[in-house]
Protein backbone atom coordinates (compact mmCIF):
# COMPACT_ATOMS: atom_id res chain seq x y z
CA UNK A 1 0.00 0.00 0.00
CA UNK A 2 0.94 3.20 -0.47
CA UNK A 3 0.61 4.25 2.68
CA UNK A 4 4.49 2.85 3.70
CA UNK A 5 5.79 6.06 2.46
CA UNK A 6 4.20 7.07 5.48
CA UNK A 7 4.49 4.71 8.03
CA UNK A 8 7.91 3.47 7.67
CA UNK A 9 9.77 7.31 7.99
CA UNK A 10 7.83 7.76 10.73
CA UNK A 11 8.80 4.22 12.74
CA UNK A 12 12.18 4.57 11.37
CA UNK A 13 12.09 8.26 12.97
CA UNK A 14 11.18 6.35 16.51
CA UNK A 15 14.19 3.67 16.10
CA UNK A 16 16.44 6.37 14.99
CA UNK A 17 16.26 8.51 18.48
CA UNK A 18 17.01 5.56 20.28
CA UNK A 19 19.94 3.90 18.56
CA UNK A 20 23.83 5.18 18.33
CA UNK A 21 24.46 7.38 16.27
CA UNK A 22 26.45 5.44 13.62
CA UNK A 23 23.07 3.62 13.36
CA UNK A 24 20.97 6.35 13.56
CA UNK A 25 22.67 7.64 9.70
CA UNK A 26 22.06 4.26 8.35
CA UNK A 27 18.88 4.57 9.45
CA UNK A 28 18.50 7.98 7.73
CA UNK A 29 19.94 6.65 4.58
CA UNK A 30 18.32 3.28 3.88
CA UNK A 31 14.61 4.53 5.00
CA UNK A 32 15.73 7.26 2.20
CA UNK A 33 16.43 4.93 -0.56
CA UNK A 34 13.48 2.88 0.29
CA UNK A 35 11.08 6.68 0.28
CA UNK A 36 12.29 6.94 -2.71
CA UNK A 37 11.74 3.36 -4.14
CA UNK A 38 8.18 3.04 -2.77
CA UNK A 39 7.45 6.51 -4.63
CA UNK A 40 8.62 5.80 -7.93
CA UNK A 41 6.36 2.46 -7.27
CA UNK A 42 3.47 4.65 -6.07
CA UNK A 43 4.00 7.19 -9.40
CA UNK A 44 4.07 4.22 -11.57
CA UNK A 45 0.92 2.96 -10.22
CA UNK A 46 2.54 -0.27 -8.66
CA UNK A 47 1.05 0.40 -5.45
CA UNK A 48 -2.06 1.91 -4.69
CA UNK A 49 -3.78 3.48 -1.37
CA UNK A 50 -4.93 1.31 0.92
CA UNK A 51 -7.57 3.72 2.68
CA UNK A 52 -9.11 6.03 -0.42
CA UNK A 53 -11.49 7.65 1.75
CA UNK A 54 -8.48 9.67 2.46
CA UNK A 55 -5.53 9.25 0.45
CA UNK A 56 -5.32 9.27 -3.62
CA UNK A 57 -2.31 9.38 -6.35
CA UNK A 58 -2.98 12.69 -8.09
CA UNK A 59 -0.70 13.63 -11.03
CA UNK A 60 0.60 16.78 -8.93
CA UNK A 61 0.89 15.08 -5.79
CA UNK A 62 2.83 12.46 -7.26
CA UNK A 63 5.31 14.91 -8.71
CA UNK A 64 5.80 16.58 -5.52
CA UNK A 65 6.27 13.70 -3.64
CA UNK A 66 9.01 12.13 -6.30
CA UNK A 67 10.83 15.62 -5.81
CA UNK A 68 10.51 15.41 -2.00
CA UNK A 69 11.88 12.15 -1.72
CA UNK A 70 14.58 12.73 -4.41
CA UNK A 71 16.41 15.67 -2.38
CA UNK A 72 15.56 13.84 0.38
CA UNK A 73 18.15 11.06 -0.45
CA UNK A 74 20.79 13.62 -1.17
CA UNK A 75 20.13 15.57 2.08
CA UNK A 76 20.67 12.34 4.11
CA UNK A 77 23.60 11.55 2.20
CA UNK A 78 25.13 15.39 3.01
CA UNK A 79 23.91 15.50 6.62
CA UNK A 80 25.25 12.01 7.38
CA UNK A 81 29.06 14.23 6.86
CA UNK A 82 27.75 17.64 7.72
CA UNK A 83 26.46 16.19 11.51
CA UNK A 84 29.20 14.76 11.91
CA UNK A 85 31.52 17.76 11.74
CA UNK A 86 29.50 20.12 13.31
CA UNK A 87 29.37 18.25 16.42
CA UNK A 88 26.07 18.54 17.22
CA UNK A 89 25.02 16.38 20.23
CA UNK A 90 21.40 16.24 19.97
CA UNK A 91 21.98 14.14 16.16
CA UNK A 92 19.73 12.07 17.47
CA UNK A 93 17.22 14.02 17.59
CA UNK A 94 17.50 15.72 13.90
CA UNK A 95 17.63 12.08 12.18
CA UNK A 96 14.61 11.21 14.39
CA UNK A 97 12.43 14.54 13.42
CA UNK A 98 14.34 14.85 9.94
CA UNK A 99 12.29 11.41 9.23
CA UNK A 100 9.00 12.16 11.14
CA UNK A 101 9.05 15.54 8.68
CA UNK A 102 9.50 13.13 5.75
CA UNK A 103 6.77 10.98 6.87
CA UNK A 104 4.41 14.03 7.53
CA UNK A 105 5.43 15.56 4.01
CA UNK A 106 4.73 12.65 2.12
CA UNK A 107 0.93 12.56 3.86
CA UNK A 108 0.52 16.33 2.61
CA UNK A 109 1.02 14.47 -0.93
CA UNK A 110 -1.21 11.48 -1.20
CA UNK A 111 -3.90 13.48 1.11
CA UNK A 112 -7.44 13.84 -0.42
CA UNK A 113 -9.81 14.33 2.12
CA UNK A 114 -10.01 18.23 2.92
CA UNK A 115 -9.47 17.78 6.49
CA UNK A 116 -6.70 15.27 6.08
CA UNK A 117 -4.55 17.72 4.33
CA UNK A 118 -4.94 20.33 6.89
CA UNK A 119 -3.88 17.63 9.25
CA UNK A 120 -1.05 16.50 7.63
CA UNK A 121 0.34 20.04 6.94
CA UNK A 122 -0.21 21.13 10.15
CA UNK A 123 1.91 17.79 11.45
CA UNK A 124 4.59 19.32 9.12
CA UNK A 125 5.05 22.35 11.48
CA UNK A 126 5.38 20.29 14.31
CA UNK A 127 7.84 17.27 13.27
CA UNK A 128 9.94 20.47 11.67
CA UNK A 129 10.07 22.72 14.45
CA UNK A 130 12.77 20.80 16.54
CA UNK A 131 14.97 21.13 13.40
CA UNK A 132 14.85 24.60 13.68
CA UNK A 133 15.62 24.89 17.34
CA UNK A 134 18.68 22.06 16.53
CA UNK A 135 21.20 24.31 17.78
CA UNK A 136 19.69 25.75 21.21
CA UNK A 137 20.82 29.20 20.91
CA UNK A 138 18.66 32.02 21.88
CA UNK A 139 18.08 33.10 17.86
CA UNK A 140 17.34 29.92 17.21
CA UNK A 141 14.52 29.40 19.97
CA UNK A 142 13.51 32.75 18.65
CA UNK A 143 13.03 31.67 15.22
CA UNK A 144 11.09 28.15 16.70
CA UNK A 145 8.89 30.47 18.58
CA UNK A 146 7.99 32.37 15.39
CA UNK A 147 7.79 29.62 13.01
CA UNK A 148 5.28 27.89 15.09
CA UNK A 149 3.18 30.61 16.36
CA UNK A 150 2.81 32.13 12.50
CA UNK A 151 2.40 28.96 10.93
CA UNK A 152 0.08 27.79 13.16
CA UNK A 153 -2.07 31.49 12.88
CA UNK A 154 -1.98 29.91 9.22
CA UNK A 155 -3.37 27.05 9.55
CA UNK A 156 -6.03 27.95 11.70
CA UNK A 157 -7.09 30.80 9.45
CA UNK A 158 -6.65 27.54 6.95
CA UNK A 159 -8.97 25.20 8.82
CA UNK A 160 -11.64 28.41 8.49
CA UNK A 161 -11.31 27.69 4.84
CA UNK A 162 -12.14 24.03 5.00
CA UNK A 163 -14.87 25.03 6.90
CA UNK A 164 -16.22 27.33 4.39
CA UNK A 165 -15.48 25.13 1.72
CA UNK A 166 -17.99 22.65 3.48
CA UNK A 167 -20.13 25.39 4.04
CA UNK A 168 -20.79 25.48 0.11
CA UNK A 169 -22.08 21.92 0.08
CA UNK A 170 -25.82 22.78 -0.37
CA UNK A 171 -26.98 19.41 -2.52
CA UNK A 172 -30.27 19.29 -1.62
CA UNK A 173 -29.70 16.40 0.57
CA UNK A 174 -27.01 14.51 -2.49
CA UNK A 175 -24.07 13.26 -0.05
CA UNK A 176 -20.46 13.85 -0.91
CA UNK A 177 -17.61 12.97 0.70
CA UNK A 178 -15.59 15.77 1.58
CA UNK A 179 -12.38 14.97 -0.68
CA UNK A 180 -11.15 17.30 -3.41
CA UNK A 181 -11.49 14.26 -5.77
CA UNK A 182 -15.54 14.23 -4.70
CA UNK A 183 -16.24 17.94 -4.67
CA UNK A 184 -14.61 18.55 -8.09
CA UNK A 185 -17.43 16.39 -9.81
CA UNK A 186 -19.99 18.73 -8.00
CA UNK A 187 -18.30 21.65 -8.25
CA UNK A 188 -20.45 23.75 -10.74
CA UNK A 189 -23.11 22.70 -7.48
CA UNK A 190 -21.36 24.03 -5.03
CA UNK A 191 -22.34 28.27 -3.63
CA UNK A 192 -19.85 30.22 -4.88
CA UNK A 193 -20.09 32.69 -2.13
CA UNK A 194 -19.13 30.22 0.81
CA UNK A 195 -15.96 28.75 -1.68
CA UNK A 196 -14.84 32.06 -2.92
CA UNK A 197 -14.00 32.61 1.18
CA UNK A 198 -12.77 29.57 1.67
CA UNK A 199 -10.52 29.79 -0.98
CA UNK A 200 -8.85 33.68 0.31
CA UNK A 201 -8.61 31.95 3.89
CA UNK A 202 -6.79 28.67 2.47
CA UNK A 203 -4.26 30.86 0.00
CA UNK A 204 -3.52 33.01 3.59
CA UNK A 205 -3.26 30.12 5.45
CA UNK A 206 -1.41 27.77 3.56
CA UNK A 207 -0.05 30.88 1.85
CA UNK A 208 1.75 31.61 5.20
CA UNK A 209 3.53 27.72 4.82
CA UNK A 210 4.36 28.30 1.19
CA UNK A 211 6.01 31.60 2.41
CA UNK A 212 3.89 34.03 0.19
CA UNK A 213 4.31 37.84 1.47
CA UNK A 214 3.05 39.30 3.56
CA UNK A 215 2.54 36.21 5.66
CA UNK A 216 6.24 35.01 5.17
CA UNK A 217 8.23 36.53 8.31
CA UNK A 218 8.82 33.18 9.57
CA UNK A 219 10.71 32.09 6.97
CA UNK A 220 13.73 33.65 6.92
CA UNK A 221 14.89 32.99 10.51
CA UNK A 222 14.07 30.08 10.62
CA UNK A 223 15.53 28.68 7.41
CA UNK A 224 18.80 30.78 8.82
CA UNK A 225 18.89 29.41 12.34
CA UNK A 226 18.04 25.51 11.19
CA UNK A 227 21.17 23.39 10.52
CA UNK A 228 22.09 23.63 6.56
CA UNK A 229 20.35 20.14 5.78
CA UNK A 230 17.23 20.87 7.83
CA UNK A 231 17.31 24.18 5.55
CA UNK A 232 17.12 22.88 2.36
CA UNK A 233 14.40 20.05 3.16
CA UNK A 234 12.10 23.46 4.68
CA UNK A 235 13.09 25.72 1.36
CA UNK A 236 13.28 22.60 -1.25
CA UNK A 237 10.28 20.24 -0.41
CA UNK A 238 8.33 21.77 2.38
CA UNK A 239 7.19 24.69 0.88
CA UNK A 240 5.97 22.97 -2.08
CA UNK A 241 3.65 20.80 0.52
CA UNK A 242 2.27 24.06 1.45
CA UNK A 243 1.73 25.09 -2.18
CA UNK A 244 -0.45 21.76 -3.06
CA UNK A 245 -2.62 23.22 0.03
CA UNK A 246 -3.08 26.23 -2.63
CA UNK A 247 -3.53 24.33 -5.42
CA UNK A 248 -6.07 21.94 -4.81
CA UNK A 249 -8.05 24.98 -3.42
CA UNK A 250 -7.30 27.03 -6.84
CA UNK A 251 -8.22 23.44 -8.89
CA UNK A 252 -11.38 23.11 -6.96
CA UNK A 253 -12.77 27.15 -8.30
CA UNK A 254 -11.67 26.10 -11.73
CA UNK A 255 -13.94 23.04 -11.64
CA UNK A 256 -16.73 25.35 -9.98
CA UNK A 257 -16.13 28.32 -13.12
CA UNK A 258 -14.61 30.79 -10.72
CA UNK A 259 -10.85 30.20 -12.23
CA UNK A 260 -10.80 33.78 -13.01
CA UNK A 261 -11.36 34.62 -9.37
CA UNK A 262 -8.40 32.53 -7.86
CA UNK A 263 -5.78 33.17 -10.32
CA UNK A 264 -6.13 37.11 -9.96
CA UNK A 265 -5.67 36.30 -6.08
CA UNK A 266 -2.34 34.11 -6.88
CA UNK A 267 -1.20 36.64 -9.55
CA UNK A 268 -1.37 39.17 -6.79
CA UNK A 269 0.74 37.39 -3.88
CA UNK A 270 2.84 35.79 -6.48
CA UNK A 271 4.10 39.41 -7.32
CA UNK A 272 3.66 40.84 -4.08
CA UNK A 273 5.82 37.93 -2.63
CA UNK A 274 8.47 38.62 -5.50
CA UNK A 275 8.50 42.86 -4.56
CA UNK A 276 8.70 42.03 -0.90
CA UNK A 277 12.00 39.74 -1.83
CA UNK A 278 13.57 42.15 -4.29
CA UNK A 279 13.18 44.56 -1.15
CA UNK A 280 14.65 42.72 1.35
CA UNK A 281 17.24 40.71 -0.40
CA UNK A 282 19.57 44.21 -0.90
CA UNK A 283 20.09 44.97 2.97
CA UNK A 284 20.45 41.21 3.83
CA UNK A 285 24.49 40.55 5.79
CA UNK A 286 23.79 36.60 6.12
CA UNK A 287 24.35 34.42 3.29
CA UNK A 288 21.27 31.98 4.38
CA UNK A 289 18.73 34.69 5.04
CA UNK A 290 20.12 35.47 1.33
CA UNK A 291 18.73 32.21 0.15
CA UNK A 292 15.10 32.55 2.43
CA UNK A 293 14.43 35.31 0.63
CA UNK A 294 15.56 33.74 -2.55
CA UNK A 295 12.74 31.16 -1.42
CA UNK A 296 10.14 33.57 -0.84
CA UNK A 297 10.43 35.03 -4.70
CA UNK A 298 10.10 31.77 -6.17
CA UNK A 299 7.39 30.63 -4.38
CA UNK A 300 5.61 34.26 -5.58
CA UNK A 301 6.44 33.05 -9.42
CA UNK A 302 5.45 29.36 -8.91
CA UNK A 303 2.48 31.38 -7.47
CA UNK A 304 2.36 34.17 -10.34
CA UNK A 305 2.39 31.20 -12.96
CA UNK A 306 -0.25 28.80 -11.66
CA UNK A 307 -2.42 32.37 -11.48
CA UNK A 308 -1.85 33.07 -15.48
CA UNK A 309 -2.68 29.95 -16.81
CA UNK A 310 -2.20 28.50 -19.90
CA UNK A 311 1.56 28.03 -20.86
CA UNK A 312 2.40 29.86 -18.04
CA UNK A 313 1.13 26.90 -15.41
CA UNK A 314 3.48 25.05 -17.46
CA UNK A 315 6.16 26.68 -16.80
CA UNK A 316 5.37 27.11 -12.72
CA UNK A 317 5.57 23.42 -12.55
CA UNK A 318 8.77 23.18 -13.82
CA UNK A 319 10.00 25.84 -11.78
CA UNK A 320 9.00 24.33 -8.72
CA UNK A 321 10.93 21.15 -9.97
CA UNK A 322 14.25 22.99 -11.08
CA UNK A 323 13.83 25.46 -7.64
CA UNK A 324 14.01 22.25 -5.09
CA UNK A 325 16.87 20.66 -6.53
CA UNK A 326 18.96 24.16 -6.76
CA UNK A 327 17.68 25.83 -3.55
CA UNK A 328 18.52 22.42 -1.89
CA UNK A 329 22.23 22.45 -3.62
CA UNK A 330 22.54 26.07 -2.43
CA UNK A 331 21.65 25.22 1.34
CA UNK A 332 23.67 22.30 1.05
CA UNK A 333 26.34 24.65 0.26
CA UNK A 334 25.83 27.30 2.51
CA UNK A 335 26.34 24.25 5.34
CA UNK A 336 30.09 23.43 3.99
CA UNK A 337 30.47 27.56 3.95
CA UNK A 338 29.61 27.87 7.63
CA UNK A 339 32.01 24.91 8.99
CA UNK A 340 34.60 26.59 6.60
CA UNK A 341 34.19 30.21 8.04
CA UNK A 342 32.25 29.48 11.21
CA UNK A 343 30.13 32.15 10.42
CA UNK A 344 26.83 33.03 8.50
CA UNK A 345 27.83 36.85 7.88
CA UNK A 346 28.83 37.71 3.97
CA UNK A 347 31.83 40.31 5.50
CA UNK A 348 33.08 37.59 6.67
CA UNK A 349 33.17 34.49 3.75
CA UNK A 350 34.96 36.16 0.83
CA UNK A 351 37.79 34.83 -1.32
CA UNK A 352 35.63 31.47 -1.17
CA UNK A 353 37.07 30.93 -5.30
CA UNK A 354 40.44 30.36 -3.58
CA UNK A 355 40.02 28.95 -0.15
CA UNK A 356 37.20 26.13 -1.27
CA UNK A 357 37.17 25.38 -4.35
CA UNK A 358 34.58 22.79 -4.89
CA UNK A 359 32.17 24.59 -2.55
CA UNK A 360 33.01 27.52 -4.79
CA UNK A 361 31.63 25.63 -8.13
CA UNK A 362 28.97 24.65 -6.24
CA UNK A 363 27.57 27.61 -5.04
CA UNK A 364 28.44 29.67 -7.99
CA UNK A 365 26.60 27.50 -9.92
CA UNK A 366 24.03 26.75 -8.44
CA UNK A 367 23.42 30.81 -7.99
CA UNK A 368 23.55 31.23 -11.64
CA UNK A 369 21.02 28.38 -11.58
CA UNK A 370 18.48 29.99 -9.45
CA UNK A 371 18.81 33.14 -10.97
CA UNK A 372 17.60 31.79 -14.20
CA UNK A 373 20.86 31.78 -16.46
CA UNK A 374 21.35 28.97 -18.85
CA UNK A 375 21.66 25.67 -18.83
CA UNK A 376 19.57 25.54 -15.66
CA UNK A 377 16.08 25.09 -16.14
CA UNK A 378 14.57 27.95 -14.13
CA UNK A 379 15.88 29.79 -17.14
CA UNK A 380 13.13 27.67 -19.07
CA UNK A 381 10.77 27.69 -16.83
CA UNK A 382 10.65 31.81 -16.40
CA UNK A 383 10.39 31.92 -19.80
CA UNK A 384 7.49 29.87 -20.31
CA UNK A 385 6.32 32.02 -17.39
CA UNK A 386 6.70 35.26 -19.40
CA UNK A 387 5.61 34.01 -22.57
CA UNK A 388 2.76 32.48 -21.43
CA UNK A 389 1.55 36.00 -19.63
CA UNK A 390 2.34 37.73 -22.43
CA UNK A 391 -0.24 35.25 -24.65
CA UNK A 392 -2.41 35.81 -22.13
CA UNK A 393 -2.77 39.56 -22.71
CA UNK A 394 -1.00 40.47 -18.72
CA UNK A 395 1.75 43.32 -20.12
CA UNK A 396 1.45 44.58 -17.31
CA UNK A 397 1.64 42.20 -14.50
CA UNK A 398 4.48 40.59 -16.62
CA UNK A 399 6.41 43.79 -16.79
CA UNK A 400 5.94 43.82 -12.90
CA UNK A 401 7.21 40.23 -13.12
CA UNK A 402 10.57 41.12 -14.92
CA UNK A 403 11.52 44.28 -13.19
CA UNK A 404 11.14 42.32 -10.03
CA UNK A 405 13.55 39.45 -11.34
CA UNK A 406 16.09 41.69 -12.50
CA UNK A 407 15.74 43.35 -9.01
CA UNK A 408 16.51 40.27 -6.85
CA UNK A 409 19.67 39.16 -9.39
CA UNK A 410 20.86 42.60 -8.48
CA UNK A 411 20.75 42.32 -4.77
CA UNK A 412 21.45 38.72 -4.64
CA UNK A 413 24.53 39.28 -7.18
CA UNK A 414 26.25 41.84 -4.88
CA UNK A 415 26.47 39.48 -2.10
CA UNK A 416 27.41 36.00 -3.61
CA UNK A 417 29.91 38.11 -5.87
CA UNK A 418 31.30 39.05 -2.65
CA UNK A 419 31.64 36.04 -1.13
CA UNK A 420 33.50 34.28 -3.89
CA UNK A 421 35.84 36.31 -4.76
CA UNK A 422 36.38 39.64 -2.32
CA UNK A 423 39.09 40.08 0.35
CA UNK A 424 37.92 37.95 3.68
CA UNK A 425 38.50 39.66 6.92
CA UNK A 426 38.87 35.61 8.69
CA UNK A 427 40.53 33.71 5.96
CA UNK A 428 41.32 30.87 8.87
CA UNK A 429 39.75 27.99 7.70
CA UNK A 430 37.84 25.79 10.50
CA UNK A 431 36.48 22.71 8.70
CA UNK A 432 37.77 21.45 5.40
CA UNK A 433 35.77 20.53 2.31
CA UNK A 434 35.32 17.26 1.46
CA UNK A 435 33.74 15.02 -1.42
CA UNK A 436 31.23 13.94 1.18
CA UNK A 437 29.65 17.59 1.73
CA UNK A 438 29.76 18.65 -2.30
CA UNK A 439 28.94 15.81 -4.23
CA UNK A 440 25.20 15.99 -3.10
CA UNK A 441 25.47 19.52 -4.22
CA UNK A 442 26.76 18.42 -7.44
CA UNK A 443 24.18 15.82 -7.59
CA UNK A 444 21.23 17.97 -7.44
CA UNK A 445 23.01 20.66 -9.93
CA UNK A 446 23.08 17.95 -12.52
CA UNK A 447 19.79 16.59 -11.87
CA UNK A 448 18.69 20.20 -12.82
CA UNK A 449 20.41 20.34 -15.74
CA UNK A 450 19.68 16.77 -16.74
CA UNK A 451 16.12 17.72 -16.82
CA UNK A 452 16.54 20.63 -18.54
CA UNK A 453 18.18 18.92 -21.79
CA UNK A 454 15.68 15.91 -21.70
CA UNK A 455 12.84 15.73 -19.65
CA UNK A 456 11.25 12.24 -19.88
CA UNK A 457 7.55 11.81 -21.23
CA UNK A 458 6.30 9.88 -17.91
CA UNK A 459 7.29 13.42 -15.76
CA UNK A 460 6.02 15.11 -18.79
CA UNK A 461 3.02 13.34 -18.94
CA UNK A 462 2.72 13.75 -15.36
CA UNK A 463 3.06 17.73 -15.27
CA UNK A 464 0.21 18.15 -18.56
CA UNK A 465 -2.15 15.83 -16.77
CA UNK A 466 -1.33 17.81 -13.43
CA UNK A 467 -1.86 21.41 -15.25
CA UNK A 468 -5.09 20.43 -17.08
CA UNK A 469 -6.90 20.21 -14.30
CA UNK A 470 -6.66 24.43 -14.20
CA UNK A 471 -6.86 24.63 -17.87
CA UNK A 472 -2.96 24.76 -18.22
CA UNK A 473 -1.04 23.73 -21.55
CA UNK A 474 1.72 23.70 -23.42
CA UNK A 475 -0.32 25.37 -26.19
CA UNK A 476 -0.93 28.19 -24.29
Amino acid sequence: MLELTTIIPFFAGIAAMFMPVRVGRGILVLTALLHLQLSVMGWLGKITPAFPEYFTVTNEGMLILLVTSFVFLFISIYAVSYMSEAEISSEPIYTGCTLFFLSTMTMVTMADHIIMLWVAIEATTLMSAPLIFLHRSKTALEATWKYVMICSVGIALALLGCFFVVMSMDLGGIHVPITFSSLGTVADKLDPVWLKAGFIFLVIGYGTKMGLAPMHTWLPDAHSEAPSPASALLSGALLNCAFLGVYRGHQLLYQAGLGDFSSNILVGFGLFSMLIAAIFIFYQTGYKRMLAYSSIENMGIIAFGIGIGGLATYGAMLHLIHHSLIKSSLFLSSGNILLGYGSKLVDKTGNMAKLFPKTFTAFFAGFAGISGFPPFGIFISELLIIIGAFQQGRGVVVSIFIFALILIFAGASRLVTKMCFASCENPEILVKENWARTLPSFALLAASLALCIWLPDSIYDTIISAIATIGGSVNG
